[in-house]
């Protein structure tokens, strides 16, 4: 393992939040003794961590602080009950025992401020966590609302050319070369709009486009460049008559004349 794998296993968190084991303590103690690297990412994840729990410390529950004070009290009172005992005596007999209470109630202090710090780091550590999953699940789902409603949309635009009652629907199946493909042509005899819906066509490379023409009176005139996102929806000429209409494939922005060779479907009306 390499110092990157090493810093990004997570052995430096579970120290500085004491749940490391005594080997992996040991381990980490020794390595960031001969590691500057290893030593300086600890040194960032201490001060990041301290920032955290002072910038969203959780508050610790209303009565820690009244037992505490409490414990320390009764401490004190017993020292009180023991003031009718001769000074000397008690100076004698009993200061080591009040230095050690005085120790112990620093302990108990100092432990549960420990604890404190850990459970807000703990809690807060849980809960960006919990948050950073939401927000990623909500931006999600927000995305796969956005692309179905598009979807949706797409779909009624369709649905609407197709099913209009003023629509001429032509059939272009596709020349001997391309007997695979085939095109349907949407003409609205009332606005003379002309529509395609080409998915059955293959994919084109970069460069090239496929471009529909109409057959009027023997002669080929364009109707106008074919793509994806005009495909049923968006019309793409208009065109007065027409006897036939045929797809060939042109360089990108389409040609005044048609690459007969590079015709694809036709249909006539």
């Amino acid at each position: 393992m390499n110092t990157k794998e090493y810093i990004s296993s997570g052995i430096i968190e579970s120290y500085i939040l004491g749940f490391a084991s005594p080997e992996e303590a040991g381990i980490l103690e020794c390595v960031m003794k001969n590691n500057a690297e290893v030593k300086a990412a600890f040194e960032e994840a201490q001060k990041t961590l301290e920032d955290l729990a002072t910038a969203q410390a959780v508050t610790p529950p209303s009565d820690l602080r009244s037992k505490i004070w409490n414990r320390i009290q009764q401490e004190q009172n017993v020292e009180s009950n023991l003031s009718g005992i001769p000074t000397d005596i008690i100076e004698i007999k009993n200061q080591p025992d009040r230095k050690i209470r005085k120790i112990n109630s620093w302990k108990i202090i100092t432990i549960a401020a420990s604890l404190l710090l850990l459970f807000s780091l703990a809690a807060n550590v849980f809960w960006m966590n919990i948050q950073s999953k939401n927000e990623k699940q909500i931006a999600e789902l927000q995305k796969e609302k956005e692309s179905q409603t598009l979807a949706m949309k797409d779909l009624e635009q369709r649905l609407d050319v197709s099913s209009n009652p003023n629509i001429l629907k032509i059939v272009l199946a596709g020349v001997e070369k391309h007997p695979e493909s085939n095109a349907i042509v949407y003409w609205d005899k009332t606005s003379r709009d002309v529509y395609l819906s080409a998915n059955q066509l293959p994919k084109v490379q970069d460069g090239m486009q496929y471009q529909l023409w109409a057959i009027v009176d023997g002669k080929p005139v364009s109707a106008g460049m074919y793509s994806e996102d005009k495909d049923s929806k968006i019309a793409l000429s208009k065109i007065p008559n027409a006897q036939a209409f045929a797809i060939t494939l042109e360089k990108e922005g389409g040609s005044k004349v048609p690459t007969m060779e590079n015709m694809f479907v036709i249909g006539n009306i």
